[in-house]
């Protein structure tokens, strides 16, 4: 794979993207925090996540399977641009769920302990 200016621009639109869906996430772990005073961080950020899981992987997945057909489908050209958002959005949709929130729990927990 040759690393272009068409794929500078995919790996820009794939931050943008999985920045977005983090901001997701975090807004809806911000607005449950508001709901739920009582229960603890741990708590709030699962039902967060839960509650935009749908959300995220419905749009993740247009994007894969359009992404996908890009790439299959594409002529040369396009290959390098299509494969780096592929793998992006995949890398992305998995950092917005799984990676996080976690680290935002992890050093919140560093934080309480001090």
């Amino acid at each position: 794979m040759e690393f272009d200016l068409t794929t500078v621009a995919a790996l820009l639109t794939v931050v943008g993207y999985s920045v977005h869906d983090t901001v997701i996430v975090s807004d809806r772990i911000r607005e449950n925090m508001r709901k739920m005073r009582r229960e603890n961080l741990a708590t709030i950020m699962n039902l967060s996540i839960n509650e935009t899981l749908s959300r995220t992987l419905i749009t993740s997945g247009t994007a894969i399977l359009v992404t996908a057909a890009l790439f299959v489908l594409g002529g040369s050209v396009i290959h390098s641009f299509a494969f780096a958002l592929l793998v992006g959005f995949v890398v992305g949709t998995y950092s917005s769920i799984y990676v996080a929130s976690p680290i935002v729990l992890y050093l919140e927990g560093r934080k309480s302990a001090r």
